[in-house]
C-alpha cells in the first residue's frame, strides 16, 4: 500500500498547476504564395495558397485559383516552404527516475510534486520545434493523462498527446525488468515510485495464465491509455530475455485491438521480435536494436509484408551522436592497442598467454561501439527493405542541471532531437522528401490519425510548419522555422515553455 505521504504527494502533483492559460483565438488564415511540401512524398507545389478556417484546412491550390476569404489573416509565404507539423511516436515527457545514473532519481525526488508541470514543459518544447503530435510511450500515467487532457480541452498549449503509461510487463523505474536493480536494494520511495509507474501492469503479468492476462490487460486499458506498449523482451540488450509467451502476446494484442488501439512492443533480439510480429503488433519501437545482431531477410520480409511500422531511434546513431560514437571508438582503439605500462610489466613478469574470456571480449566489443554500428546497419536494412519507417526519438527532459555533472546530449532534448532524427534519416539513405514523409505522414499512420493530420490536405487539421529555406535542398532547413501552427492556431513559440521548470523560454 502507498504511504500517506506518497498519496499526499500524488494529490499535489495532480493539482499543482497554476490556473490554465487560455488558448489563442481561432481565426481564418491564408498562407499565400508559398511552396507546399504536403507530406505525401510527391513534387513540391510552388506558388500555392493554403487557407485555414478554425482548426482545419479548407483550401489548398495554386494561388491564382484560390480566393482568400474576406477578413482572413494573410501570411506572405513567398520564398518560404510549408510542411505538415512533425510527429514523434516515442517520447518520454514525465519523470521516470532510474536508468543511466543516480541523477534521474535525485531529479525525480526533488521534482515529484511538480510531475505534471515537468510533462507539460517537455510537451511544449516539442511544439516549440514544430512537433504538433506526439506519443508518450513510457511514463507516469496519471500526470500524462492530466497533461494530455488539459491540452485537448484547450486549457493548456501543447502538441496533441497520446499516452501509454507503463511498458506492460515491466515493473517500473527501479525494477529488475527496467533497470536491473534487485528488490533487496530498493528504498521505500523507489518501490512506491515504481508501483506508480507500473500502474498494476508490471512484472506480475508475465506470470499469469492467458485468461488472467486478458482481465489484467482490460483493467489497464480502462485507465485511459491511448495505446499499449509491452515488453516483448527485457529492457537491456544482454542477456535479452523474452518477456511473454506467444499465446500471452496474442492476448495482449487481441485485447488492445478490441478497443481499436495500437499494440506495440519493445523487443530487442531476433526471436522476441519475431514472436511479437507474429502476435500481430502494429508497431515496433527502436527496431534497429536487435541485441547486436543483423536482420535476417526472413525477419525483414515479415515486418514489411505485415506493414508493421518501424519507429526508429535515429537521433542516437546519426549526426552529432554518430560523430561522438566515432570519436569514442577511436579513443577505445588507442587504449586497446596500448593497455598501458606494458613495457614495464614485460621487464618484471614472465609472459603468459591465455584466451580472453567471453566477458572481456564483450567489454571490448562494447568499447569499440559494435552495438551502435550494428544499430546503424540495421536501420539502413529496414529502410532499404521498404519497411514503413517513422521517428521514435526517446527524447526526454532527464534531470535539471543542478543534478548533472555533464550536459545532456542535445540529440535527445525535447523537440530539437526530433528534428535531428529527421535529418538523420537522410544520413541513413533517405531523400529529404522521404524523411519528411517519415516524420509527418508515417507518424500520423502510427498514431492512427492519418484521416486528421500528417499531410497538408483539405479537411485535415491545420498542423503546419513554415520554413525560411528549402528542406528538399538541405534537410537541415527544417530548423529554419518562421511559424508553427497547430490546429489552426499560430503558436507563439518564443513564449514556450509557458511556465519554465528546468528549461528556459
Amino acid at each position: 500500500m502507498l504511504t500517506r505521504r506518497f498519496v499526499a504527494l500524488l494529490a499535489v502533483a495532480l493539482t499543482v498547476w497554476a490556473p490554465p492559460s487560455p488558448g489563442l483565438a481561432q481565426e481564418t488564415v491564408a498562407i499565400v504564395g508559398t511552396t507546399v511540401i504536403d507530406g505525401n512524398g510527391g513534387d513540391p507545389l510552388p506558388e500555392t495558397t493554403v487557407v485555414v478556417e478554425g482548426a482545419r484546412i479548407i483550401a489548398v491550390g495554386p494561388s491564382a485559383a484560390i480566393t482568400v476569404p474576406d477578413g482572413a489573416r494573410v501570411i506572405d509565404g513567398a520564398g518560404k516552404y510549408v510542411t505538415p507539423g512533425f510527429v514523434d511516436t516515442n517520447v518520454h515527457t514525465s519523470l521516470y527516475g532510474a536508468g543511466f545514473g543516480k541523477h534521474r532519481k535525485e531529479n525525480a525526488v526533488f521534482y515529484w510534486e511538480r510531475g505534471a508541470e515537468i510533462a507539460l514543459e517537455a510537451a511544449q518544447l516539442h511544439l516549440k520545434h514544430g512537433v504538433t503530435h506526439m506519443r508518450d510511450s513510457y511514463g507516469q500515467l496519471p500526470q500524462l493523462i492530466e497533461v494530455r487532457d488539459a491540452i485537448a480541452e484547450g486549457r493548456e498549449i501543447g502538441p496533441r498527446m497520446q499516452v501509454a503509461g507503463n511498458i506492460v510487463g515491466w515493473g517500473g523505474a527501479f525494477s529488475v525488468t527496467f533497470s536491473l536493480i534487485a528488490d533487496s536494494d530498493l528504498s521505500l520511495w523507489e518501490e512506491q515510485f515504481s508501483d506508480h509507474l507500473a500502474q498494476g501492469a508490471g512484472e506480475d503479468l508475465m506470470d499469469m495464465y492467458p485468461e488472467e492476462l486478458r482481465v489484467a490487460i482490460n483493467d489497464y486499458l480502462d485507465k485511459g491509455v491511448d495505446f499499449v506498449k509491452y515488453g516483448g523482451s527485457s529492457h537491456w540488450s544482454y542477456p535479452t530475455m523474452i518477456g511473454f509467451s506467444p499465446e500471452a502476446q496474442r492476448v495482449i494484442v487481441e485485447e488492445t485491438h478490441k478497443r481499436g488501439l495500437v499494440a506495440e512492443t519493445h523487443a530487442t533480439n531476433p526471436e522476441s521480435l519475431r514472436l511479437a510480429v507474429e502476435a500481430g503488433i502494429d508497431l515496433i519501437q527502436h527496431p534497429e536494436l536487435l541485441a547486436g545482431r543483423p536482420y535476417s531477410e526472413a525477419l525483414l520480409a515479415q515486418i514489411r509484408e505485415r506493414s508493421v511500422i518501424c519507429s526508429m531511434l535515429v537521433n542516437t546513431i546519426t549526426g552529432e551522436a554518430w560523430e561522438k560514437h566515432l570519436a569514442d571508438v577511436a579513443a577505445a582503439e588507442a587504449r586497446l592497442a596500448d593497455p598501458g605500462n606494458s613495457a614495464e610489466w614485460g621487464r618484471l613478469r614472465r609472459p603468459v598467454k591465455r584466451e580472453k574470456t567471453s566477458f572481456e571480449l564483450r567489454r571490448e566489443r562494447n568499447a569499440l561501439g559494435h552495438g551502435n554500428a550494428m544499430r546503424r546497419q540495421n536501420a539502413k536494412s529496414l529502410i532499404d527493405a521498404g519497411c514503413i519507417v517513422t521517428l521514435g526519438t526517446d527524447n526526454f527532459p532527464a534531470a535539471d542541471v543542478q543534478f548533472l555533472r555533464e550536459p545532456k546530449p542535445i540529440w535527445q532534448e525535447p523537440g530539437i532531437g526530433t528534428l535531428m532524427a529527421i535529418e538523420g534519416l537522410v544520413e541513413l539513405g533517405m531523400t529529404p522528401s522521404e524523411a519528411i514523409v517519415a516524420g509527418t505522414r508515417n507518424g500520423a499512420l502510427a498514431a492512427r490519425g492519418l484521416d486528421d493530420f500528417g499531410t497538408i490536405e483539405v479537411g485535415k487539421f491545420a498542423d503546419l510548419v513554415l520554413l525560411d529555406a528549402n528542406p528538399l535542398e538541405d534537410i537541415k532547413n527544417i530548423r529554419q522555422q518562421t511559424m508553427v501552427m497547430k490546429e489552426g492556431k499560430v503558436i507563439d513559440v518564443d513564449a514556450l515553455p509557458a511556465r519554465p521548470v528546468m528549461f528556459v523560454p
